[in-house]
């Protein structure tokens, strides 16, 4: 008899083990992490986020002033996030934006993300990537957000990114 009872706890012990441990695997596994987790976008102007909020005309001046791209701001739960492509006409010049936007201010915003630049005559052609905290501005009466970190790190040349009000 001792040992049936015996055998009995055992067995509801491992079951109620392996249980544990099947919820604290699928919690760590499926759980967002606080690294995952992306804190919401600093808004210190709310007109600036409305104006910031929509889809854009975009440009790179090596590329066009004439036939621009698009890049679309949105908002979820209170995060902003910024994706955008510019491509040239009749070659492979290209221009692409994506990433999280970290704060909004009434003439500028900071964005943390990539921003790719390929054209033809710059950089041997091949592609320039820009990873980091970059700041669009706006200045003077100009009707749009310009990329403040303009030298281009891939070659001696200055990169006018611009991104349009609606």
């Amino acid at each position: 008899m001792l040992d049936i009872a015996a055998h009995w706890r055992a067995t509801v012990f491992m079951k109620k083990s392996f249980i544990a441990v099947a919820i604290g695997f699928a919690f760590l596994c499926f759980a967002p992490s606080r690294t995952q987790a992306q804190e919401r976008t600093e808004i210190n102007n709310a007109p600036a986020a409305k104006k910031l909020l929509g889809r854009h005309l975009l440009s790179l001046q090596w590329i066009s002033w004439d036939h621009f791209g698009t890049a679309t701001v949105t908002n979820r739960r209170g995060v902003y996030r910024i994706n955008g492509k510019q491509k040239g006409r009749g070659s492979s010049d290209l221009l692409t934006i994506d990433g999280k936007i970290t704060s909004i201010d009434e003439d500028q915003f900071t964005f943390d993300g990539t921003i790719v630049t390929q054209v033809s005559h710059i950089n041997s052609g091949a592609p320039c990537t820009r990873e980091g905290e970059f700041v669009f501005k706006i200045t003077g009466k100009r009707r749009y957000w310009r990329l403040m970190q303009m030298d281009n790190p891939c070659d001696p040349v200055t990169d006018y990114v611009d991104i349009y009000f609606r």
